[in-house]
């Protein structure tokens, strides 16, 4: 961590420190990570007491945003306002950003010891659901390598730029489930996915070519790629309706994530 990074912590520390209504300052981001660079903001969650959430929620005030605490160039804290109930709850069914965004995280200061077990139990791959999300994404991805010679063939911008990257999104995402590693959401994606130890050896070099090129044939060798690693147990037949279900069907599926960030 760079001095003026602990600097502007230090500062936060003092200023929320005092206020009973805080009762945690936990640092994420880049900077928990270890991925952080001179420039980097400082990324925190707060937690509050429940009053003092309710007080929030009602004015839908969430975000804590202070570029004036920061004497370094481009610095900023950027910052979300949660309850203990909040991180209960992403420990017991967050999606996969959600987890993600604690990876690392530590507390600055906190008046409750449940916020460091939490903070434990947050970051860690939902195992119970990972064989679903393997035949989910796995489905995605054929079904999407349909789609984008479709596009180039109706010379349609729009369906083929989108098809490659949700191609390359749900083909990356089955490499991250494999691995059991969380998805980071879109920020991070690629620098996670380049991290997976286990995955074909010219997976990056096929995923670049598809979103540089995207087109029936970097479709194809990205889809032959992800394919030809092992057999990830889902037939076509089972890919068409697990994509109905999953894409065009999802609203009767209430109370879920979206496939996306699941």
């Amino acid at each position: 961590m760079e001095a003026h990074h602990q600097r502007v912590i230090d500062r936060l520390t003092a200023l929320f420190q005092p206020d009973p209504n805080y009762l945690a300052l936990i640092i994420g981001g880049s900077i928990a990570r270890g991925w952080a660079k001179p420039d980097s903001d400082v990324d925190i969650v707060l937690v509050v007491t429940d009053e003092e959430y309710r007080r929030r929620a009602a004015a839908d005030a969430y975000h804590y945003f202070n570029r004036d605490i920061c004497d370094y160039e481009g610095g900023y804290v950027d910052g979300k306002i949660v309850n203990l109930d909040f991180l209960r709850e992403a420990a017991d069914h967050g999606s996969e950003p959600a987890r993600a965004a604690f990876v690392g995280a530590f507390t600055a200061f906190s008046r409750c010891a449940e916020v460091d077990d939490l903070l434990k139990r947050i970051p860690v791959y939902p195992e119970h659901e990972r064989d679903e999300k393997i035949r989910a994404f796995y489905s995605q991805v054929l079904i999407l390598n349909w789609y984008v010679p479709e596009a180039e063939k109706r010379r349609d911008p729009y369906l083929l730029t989108h098809a490659a990257s949700e191609l390359a999104l749900y083909g990356g995402r089955l490499i991250l489930a494999h691995n059991r590693i969380l998805y980071p959401y879109h920020k991070w994606f690629m620098h996670v996915l380049r991290e997976a130890p286990d995955k074909p050896a010219d997976f990056m070099e096929r995923m670049d070519a598809l979103l540089v090129r995207p087109g029936a044939d970097t479709a194809r060798a990205f889809t032959e790629c992800v394919g030809g690693f092992r057999d990830w147990g889902v037939t076509m037949g089972q890919a068409v309706v697990r994509f109905m279900r999953d894409s065009e069907w999802n609203w009767r599926y209430g109370g879920r994530t979206p496939l996306a960030d699941w």
